[in-house]
This record gives C-alpha cells, sequence and structure tokens, in this order.
C-alpha cells in the first residue's frame, strides 16, 4: 500500500474498534502512513485483535488489547476508527465522541436517517471531527471526474447510471438481520453509490425516488422489513438530471463485481468502471464522441486513502466538520429507498 503524506507534527492516538476484513485493512493503511500512533485495539474476538495488533506491531509498539469497548474508550485517544457491525455504529459512534473523541466510522453511520442526525448532532454538540469511510471518492480518477462535472466541461448533466454488483454475498450473519444491517445490498453497497451521486454532482436536492428492490427474484412488498438482494432506483435532482442506480448481492455477472460510475453530458462523459470484475483496480475514462482520454488507470492502493485522509485532518484540528452534516443527506436517501422517507 502506498503511504499517505502526513503531519510531521504530534500524532493523534487512536484505537480501532473492529479488525475483521475492512477494519483490518484501515488499521494497516493508518499504522504504516505513520500519521498517527496506534493506541489501542478491541474486537469482540481476541484472537482476532491479537492477528491484528502482531500484523502491524512494527508500526505500533505500544498499542494494547482492550477487552470491551469500553476499555478502549478508557485510553484517552483523540480518536477512533469503527468498524463493528453496522447496527453498533451510531451507538458505539455517539459514545466515542461524548468522550471527547473524534471518529472515522465504516458505513453505514447508521441505519437510518433519525439514527445518523442524532450521531451528527452529538458531534455537532460535542466539536469533534467526524468521518465515514466513502472509500470510493478516493479511487483514482473520481476526483477528476469531479472536477469535470463540476467544472462545467461536460456540459450539462442529464444522465448519471451507477452500478455495484458483487458475484457474492457478505460472509458474517449479521449481515443478514435486519436489526443489525439496516438492509441489504442497498446498505452494503448503493450506499457508495449514493455517496458517489451527491458528491460528485455537489448535493443537489433530489425531488423523486423509486425503487424496485427484490430478495431471490420475487419483488419485495415490503422492502423496509424484508432483506434485499437486487435493487434497481430511479432519481430524478433538481438540476432535470435523472439517476440509475443498481446493485446486488450473489448476481452472476460471470466475473468478481461489476463496478461503474457514469455521468453523461450536453459535452462530454466520465465515466468509471471495475477491471476485468477486480473489486480493487478501476479506470477512469473522459469522453467526448468517439474520442477517449484516460483519466487513471489500474491503482489497487486506495482502500485505505480516505481513512488516512482522516487521520491527517485530526493531526490539524479534531473539531467539528460542517461537511458532516452531508452524511445525513446519504442516509436519507437509503431510507427513501426503502420507503422510510
Amino acid at each position: 500500500m502506498v503511504p499517505c503524506e502526513h503531519n510531521t507534527e504530534a500524532k493523534p492516538r487512536i484505537g480501532f474498534a473492529g479488525v475483521g476484513w475492512i477494519g483490518r485493512n484501515r488499521l494497516a493503511a493508518i499504522a504504516r502512513d505513520r500519521g498517527a500512533e496506534v493506541a489501542g485495539i478491541f474486537d469482540t474476538s481476541t484472537e482476532t485483535a491479537c492477528k491484528a495488533l502482531a500484523g502491524i506491531q512494527e508500526h505500533a509498539p505500544h498499542a494494547v488489547i482492550a477487552a470491551h469497548f469500553s476499555e478502549l474508550l478508557a485510553l484517552d485517544l483523540d480518536g477512533i476508527v469503527i468498524a463493528t457491525p453496522s447496527g453498533l455504529h451510531a451507538e458505539q459512534t455517539r459514545a466515542s465522541l461524548r468522550t471527547g473523541a473524534a471518529v472515522f466510522c465504516q458505513k453505514p453511520l447508521a441505519r437510518t436517517a433519525v439514527e445518523a442526525a442524532r450521531v451528527i448532532e452529538t458531534a455537532r454538540c460535542r466539536n469533534r471531527l467526524l468521518g465515514v469511510d466513502f472509500c470510493y471518492r478516493s479511487v483514482a480518477g473520481v476526483p477528476q471526474i469531479a472536477g469535470l462535472v463540476r467544472g462545467g466541461e461536460l456540459g450539462e448533466i442529464y444522465a448519471i447510471e451507477l452500478v455495484f454488483h458483487n458475484a457474492y454475498g457478505p460472509d458474517k450473519p449479521w449481515f443478514y438481520d435486519l436489526r443489525q444491517s439496516g438492509g441489504g445490498c442497498v446498505m452494503d453497497l448503493g450506499i457508495h453509490l449514493l455517496d458517489l451521486l451527491l458528491w460528485v454532482m455537489d448535493y443537489p436536492q433530489v425531488r423523486n425516488v423509486s425503487s424496485r428492490l427484490r430478495a431471490g427474484g420475487r419483488l419485495l412488498s415490503q422492502p423496509a422489513r424484508e432483506l434485499e438482494d437486487h435493487a434497481f432506483a430511479q432519481l430524478e435532482l433538481e438540476t432535470g438530471a435523472t439517476a440509475r442506480i443498481a446493485c446486488s448481492w450473489n448476481l452472476p455477472a460471470g466475473c468478481d463485481a461489476v463496478v461503474e460510475a457514469a455521468f453523461y453530458g450536453t459535452r462530454g462523459s466520465a465515466m468509471l468502471r471495475n477491471i476485468r470484475g477486480s473489486f480493487y483496480e478501476f479506470v477512469a475514462h473522459h469522453c467526448t464522441g468517439t474520442a477517449v482520454r484516460v483519466l487513471a488507470e489500474g491503482d489497487a492502493s486506495w482502500g485505505g486513502r480516505t481513512a488516512c485522509e482522516w487521520v491527517h485532518r485530526l493531526s490539524g484540528n479534531r473539531s467539528f466538520n460542517p461537511d458532516a452534516a452531508r452524511f445525513y443527506e446519504v442516509q436519507s436517501l437509503v431510507d427513501r429507498i426503502y420507503g422510510r422517507a
């Protein structure tokens, strides 16, 4: 993994709650970046926590294993990275903020927009930095796509297509329990697409949302009460653009994953696609007519960049960031797709 540039001043003390696959990846990225001191690790599996610590021991010689989440909170930390099951995110984030720690939370920040609003308000009241791991913003080429869209080089954006199909389903039981997960593939994968849509388009109002959610091919009549594995949604933006979103688990797509984001304008388009079904490698293009310009290609080291950026921001100032209010907008769209609005 390519290290991020970092502040050479006093390093913030960071704790990690949850070091499964994602949590361990973010732990390794931050540890190798050396922008923070890894002070403590908590996981419900002590064995998992010990393995995670062993993997970064050379970068975190003084880190300890906490037996309980409350022990992690007691370590006088500057920040906490939360990568536990989704149903715990809101509660653990608020508890962390109340101790004075900033938080970087794995998506989703919460299961519903109401929960997300409470978390954001706690961060505002405690005046602490709040981040969410919307990591696809950091894929090479995505910032350039956002620049083309916002700078008007593509003309008026009138159509947006976003796709995230996963040939596999989650391997943890809690994903399939609505009380713990808050939803199926929309909450797991579609939320990344919604964040990209809003972020690249600079947060337009979404006037209308319609959706069709399925489980095992069966159309769900009460999507907020049943777990979906396939979803289509169409969003009408105040700009006049139409965005179509599709996501799924266990789709027989002939490859590991299909990930695409395309923004079509009156003077050109910009798009991101994964390479040969990879979860990690992407190519970004700027198209005008039949001409294609490569913006970025093949960088697989982006996974921990958003986490590193949060650490660097924390190193300078751990006060509340007003842009955290945008996390509510993403969660609100999830609710609308589930018919909860």
